[in-house]
Parts: structure tokens; C-alpha cells; sequence
């Protein structure tokens, strides 16, 4: 559920942005303010669970996200949707960490618990990956509200199933919790995505100001860790080339995939005219590809090591984008649907080991610190995939008429928006393809030794 409901919205946008009257900065904020809350509050919530319970974390953001799902469902405005997705942010932040917990808790034995926490990673790339074809299907059936209302009985059902089968609540009370750091990360985060958006804008006096405020937020973020005893990030564990490797590889692997199944579900729909389910279903071979690499890259690491499994899925990811790129100038769908494969085949080859990068490249004493950077550097990937590519296609496609994105949703402009904003997709396409071929790059640098496991001999 908490995976799906970013990734729901990238076939359902254009449908919310002409039900809603929603311009291009209220649709940035509607896909966006929920992953932006999530990941500024993630480091937070899973210390302030180690404080009041597990349990109890994992109860309260369900009832969060169950009653900001239906705030969202009958949103009457753009902007109240907006608040709704920031409150469902704030609920995932608060349940993400306490599912793990809960497996630890649950699963003494520790084949057991492998095997739950190897569940738990297969259902969250399934969730996240769905969510075009999901939204899709909704979309073809129901009326928008019901990409929302469909988390309702989920949440229902996982609370009453919580109260019955979830482990006791074991607060810590002497455990610190430092709000002050929450809150400087969350607007560190906000800024940063405003420096984004206003400069792909040309609005450059408040990209100047939205810098300022990142840069200040970021260093008094920092000051802050250093006075703690108990920081919600130590800086030094970035020194460690396969750790860093990790968090970029995650980062990076979210970053690829979001900005291609974001971009490409609102181009097949907005430009080639398919229905919100054909997109979400093109772009279904993405996810689908995705997932028998995910558990191939786990099972041979041992015997292969990091760098083909990173940087070899990272090349793909280059490939493909590229693939996509050359395609979409050349109107071949075959190709086209070739290099959505070839992409989500990357994907899940990155994301299946990123986290064993993290976890093991870290000291045995921040292990728990290392699993908070782990959650926020998917979805930080994730904000940036949203902000970026956002922002970067209206901005291409502005340059070739002056007609906005708004456009495409009146049926008389259609034929003179459309191939602007094409122009616009493949733009931004080329673009990431370059990104993806940095990263690809990087990871060879931190990989170079090709470990087989992070610092730690064995990764529990």
C-alpha cells in the first residue's frame, strides 16, 4: 500500500489534473507531497518507534493513512488534495519503520525472519510497480476518488490483523527522539524541490531564495547531529565506498524508474491517447521484468559480487532509456516496449543488492542508522524522479510553443500541444539517459574491488 500510492498516480494524473482544474505546479505538488513528507520524516519516525513502541507506530499510521485516504478520495480542490497526500506522507513515514520492526519482533528464528523480510521486499516492489496498472484499471471502471478509497479496506483489514496477531508493544522510554532534526530534514527536502521547480520555471529569484533556504537547512541539519549523542545521521559512515555505492545505487535505481514510468504513462496518454489501463499496462512490462532480477541478484551475490549486479544493471537502465529515446523519434512501438524491459530488468537487478550495500558497508553499531538512510534513499530517488522530471518536460516543451502542459487537456489545442510535448518526453529521456550513465560510472569507482558482502562478513 505504501509503495503503490506514489506510483497510482502516475497514469491517474492527467485524469486528476482535468477533473481538479489542476496546473502544472499543483500536479507537481499532488504526485509529490507525498513522497516529499516520507522521505523528510523517515530518519525521525523510526527512532521516535523505538521510543513509544513499534506497535503502537505501525496502529497510528495506519489510522493516519486510512482517514487521509478518504480526505484525499473527496478532495473538492487541487490543494486540499495536495494536504490530503502530505497527511498520507506523514502516515507511511510513520508505518515504514515499524514493519520491519514488527518482523524482527515477530521472527526470532533466523531463517525465518530472512524469509519474512525477503516477503516484505518482493510485496513492496510488486506494490510500487503495480501502481500504473492498478490506477488504470480504477480509472477504467471508477471515478478518480477511488485510486484513494482503495487503501480504506486494506487499512482496515491490517489493523485488526495487527491487533490480533502483532508481538506486545515495547516502548523504550529512555530512548531519545529529536524532532528539532525531523523538521530540519522535511525542510531541507521542501526547499530543495522548490529550487527544482522555480528554476525549471525561470523563476529564478525564487529558486535563489528556496537554494538559500536549502543550503541553511542542510548545514544547521548537520550542526545538529554533531551536538546529539544519539544522531539520526552520522556523516562519517558515508566514508565507506560500498556504503556510499549502496545509498547511490538505491537512489539512483528509484530515480530511473520512477522518472521513466512517471514520464512515460502521461506521454502515452497525453500525446499517443491511450487509456489511463493501456498505459498502465505498457508499462507493467517494466514492472514485470523487474521482478525475476530482484530475487536472482540476492541469490547469486555471494558468488558474483556488487559490480555486475550494480553497475551492470545501471548500463541497462542506460540502455534502455536511450532505447526509449531513439524509439520514441522513430514512432516503434516494439522497440519501445523492448526497453521498457530492458529498464525494469536493470531495476530490479540494482535494487535486489543495494540494500545488502547499505546495511553490510556499514559499522555493526550503525546498523539500525544505516536502515533508516536505506528506507529514505528509495524515496529520496523517488521525490527527485517526481520533482525532476516534472519540472523538466513542461520546461522542454516550452521551448517549442507557447502553450502550457494545460493545454493537452482541451480536445481543440490537442494537435498543437501534443508534439511539443513529445518533444519535451524524449528531451527529458535523453537527459536521464546521460544521469543513469554517470551513475553507472560511479558505482564501478565504489564497486571496483567487487566485494562480495558489505564490511561485515555476513549481512543479518
Amino acid at each position: 500500500m505504501i509503495g503503490l500510492d506514489n506510483s497510482i498516480l502516475y497514469t491517474a494524473l492527467p485524469t486528476l489534473a482535468t477533473e481538479l482544474d489542476a496546473s502544472d505546479t499543483e500536479q507537481l505538488w499532488i504526485i509529490n507531497a507525498y513522497a516529499l513528507v516520507l522521505a523528510g520524516l523517515l530518519l525521525g519516525t523510526g527512532t521516535l518507534g523505538d521510543k513509544v513502541g513499534h506497535r503502537r507506530m505501525f496502529l497510528v499510521g495506519l489510522a493516519i493513512f486510512g482517514l487521509s485516504s478518504l480526505a484525499a478520495a473527496f478532495a473538492p480542490s487541487a490543494w486540499l488534495l495536495v494536504a490530503a497526500r502530505a497527511f498520507l506522507g506523514l502516515g507511511a513515514a510513520v508505518m515504514m519503520p515499524a514493519t520491519l520492526a514488527l518482523i524482527r519482533h515477530t521472527f526470532p528464528d533466523e531463517v525465518e525472519r530472512n524469509t519474512a523480510i525477503g516477503i516484505w521486499g518482493s510485496v513492496a516492489v510488486t506494490g510500487a510497480a503495480a501502481g500504473p496498472t492498478v490506477g488504470g484499471f480504477l480509472l477504467e471502471h471508477f471515478w478518480w476518488g477511488s485510486i484513494f478509497l482503495i487503501n480504506v479496506p486494506i487499512v482496515a483489514v491490517a489493523f485488526l490483523l495487527t491487533l490480533w496477531l502483532a508481538p506486545p508493544n515495547q516502548p523504550n522510554p529512555d530512548k531519545h527522539w529529536d524532532l528539532p532534526s525531523a523538521l530540519y530534514a522535511l525542510v531541507t527536502l521542501t526547499a530543495l524541490v522548490m529550487v527544482i521547480k522555480s528554476t525549471a520555471s525561470a523563476h529564478y529569484g525564487t529558486a535563489a531564495i528556496t537554494l538559500g533556504v536549502t543550503v541553511v537547512g542542510a548545514v544547521v541539519f548537520a550542526l545538529r547531529q554533531r551536538k546529539l549523542d544519539d544522531p539520526l545521521l552520522a556523516f562519517e559512515i558515508f566514508r565507506s565506498r560500498i556504503f556510499s555505492g549502496g545509498v547511490l545505487a538505491a537512489g539512483g535505481a528509484m530515480f530511473g524508474l520512477a522518472s521513466l514510468e512517471m514520464s512515460t504513462t502521461q506521454k502515452l496518454q497525453l500525446v499517443d491517447q491511450f487509456t489511463p489501463l493501456e498505459a498502465g499496462l505498457v508499462i507493467s512490462a517494466m514492472a514485470i521484468a523487474a521482478l525475476p532480477t530482484s530475487v536472482l541478484g540476492g541469490a547469486v551475490l555471494h558468488k558474483v559480487g556488487f559490480l555486475p549486479l550494480i553497475s551492470g544493471g545501471f548500463l541497462l537502465m542506460t540502455v534502455s532509456a536511450a532505447t526509449v529515446w531513439w524509439a520514441g523519434g522513430r514512432d516503434s512501438f516494439t522497440v519501445f516496449v523492448v526497453a521498457m524491459i530492458l529498464g525494469g530488468l536493470g531495476a530490479g537487478l540494482v535494487m535486489s543488492v543495494s540494500s545488502t550495500a547499505i546495511i553490510g558497508g556499514a559499522p555493526l553499531h550503525r546498523t539500525g542508522m544505516a536502515a533508516g538512510v536505506e528506507e529514505v534513499s528509495y524515496e529520496f530517488g523517488t521525490l527527485l524522479a517526481i520533482a525532476i522530471t516534472g519540472s523538466l518536460v513542461p520546461f522542454f516543451m516550452a521551448r517549442h510553443t507557447d502553450l502550457s502542459t494545460d493545454a493537452l487537456h482541451q480536445p481543440d489545442l490537442h494537435s498543437l500541444a501534443a508534439p511539443a510535448y513529445n518533444s519535451g518526453y524524449l528531451t527529458t529521456i535523453g537527459l536521464m539517459a546521460l544521469v543513469l550513465l554517470t551513475i553507472t560510472v560511479i558505482t564501478v569507482w565504489c564497486f571496483r574491488d567487487n566485494p562480495k558482502s558489505g564490511s561485515h562478513a555476513v549481512v543479518h
